[in-house]
């Protein structure tokens, strides 16, 4: 875990690798649990026989559930010291290239893409790539857009 004194020290760190988080293993509870909070019960998901004979050979994780797991994987990635607090402000350039298969392995590797002023802190993007433990492509590469306030 990468830890930074204050948004000054973090602000310097643009352009820079953060870290990668711990690997995070994705169970069928989880994607049920998913399923259910959004009401997306597609058979790839919650259908484990069924999804064993489909096209990806095992039960898969929904997009929308690999990207949810950003802030968990921050968390175990960098921390900025001195903050109130961070709030989520919004996504670019989302893909998902690869499909998650329950069981799997994920982790987060991030990079600081940009800083700017904002009234009472810092509007972050910081660019991450979601990789599964043993695959070439990744799960998800997307632009987080968070605001930290001092």
């Amino acid at each position: 875990m990468r830890v930074f004194n204050g948004l000054d020290e973090f602000t310097a760190a643009v352009g820079e690798q953060l870290g990668a988080s711990d690997w995070h293993t994705v169970t069928q509870e989880q994607v049920n649990t998913f399923a259910d909070a959004t009401g997306d019960h597609q058979w790839i998901h919650v259908d484990v026989e069924k999804a064993k004979q489909g096209p990806f050979g095992a039960p898969i994780a929904h997009g929308f559930l690999t990207l949810s797991v950003l802030p968990l994987l921050s968390a175990a990635t960098y921390r900025v010291d001195g903050l109130k607090m961070g709030i989520n402000y919004g996504l670019n350039k989302v893909r998902f290239p690869q499909p998650v298969k329950v069981g799997s392995k994920i982790r987060g590797v991030a990079e600081l893409a940009e800083v700017t002023d904002v009234p009472g802190g810092k509007q972050v993007v910081t660019r991450w790539t979601i990789e599964i433990d043993g695959e070439a492509k990744p799960a998800c590469v997307a632009e987080w857009v968070t605001r930290l306030i001092a």
